[in-house]
């Protein structure tokens, strides 16, 4: 198969995609896939803050990615390298801790396809390989039973319950506290 455009880019490669950096080019494609997934997405979003611009918020995303801070991902089809979703680790910490907090999305269109599953695997080789991480947390609203799944293939297993943790969709939300350890992503016995 011949290589895309956008695969030139990419940080990791799976059997049905890529994850690379987002770009000023990007925009437009990203926003267009968050609009027509916003039915989808809402439940599971923060409430935008009150006259935030897409565009400063999307410049924000690109600048992120040039700190130490998080890492930033387009999950990008191999066949055709369009955007299917995001995925990040944020809040990266150093240090005695080397940990993140794991962040993603898909697109509605692409939900439930295999899709996140590839590139959370993706996600988290780049993490404990290229990243040094030891530790990457998710933090998951108990009745987002998907996500639940997602990491639990994965091989994190739950510490605990976040009482009222992150706002979302305008309530503030308990979140299950979700963790990889990097010699368990490495060991290979994480997946039930």
């Amino acid at each position: 198969m011949p290589i895309r455009a956008g695969q030139r880019r990419a940080i990791l490669t799976g059997d049905t995609v890529f994850l690379r950096r987002p770009g000023v080019r990007d925009e437009e494609e990203y926003f267009a896939l968050r609009r027509a997934s916003a039915a989808f997405l809402r439940p599971w979003e923060p409430k935008a803050p009150r006259g935030a611009s897409k565009h400063a918020g999307f410049l924000r995303m690109l600048a992120a990615n040039r700190t130490r801070r998080c890492e930033k991902l387009l999950v990008c089809s191999k066949s055709d390298g369009r955007i299917l979703g995001y995925i990040a680790i944020n809040e990266i910490v150093r240090g005695a801790s080397q940990c993140g907090f794991l962040g993603y999305w898909i697109g509605a269109a692409y939900a439930r396809r295999g899709y996140m599953t590839e590139a959370l695997e993706l996600m988290l080789r780049h993490a404990f390989g290229a990243l040094g991480l030891h530790r990457v947390e998710a933090n998951i609203m108990p009745h987002n039973r998907p996500s639940i799944r997602l990491v639990t293939r994965a091989g994190f297993r739950p510490e605990g319950l976040s009482k009222r943790y992150l706002e979302i969709a305008g309530r503030w939300q308990d979140h299950e506290r979700w963790a990889l350890l990097r010699e368990e992503f490495l060991g290979g016995s994480r997946r039930p």
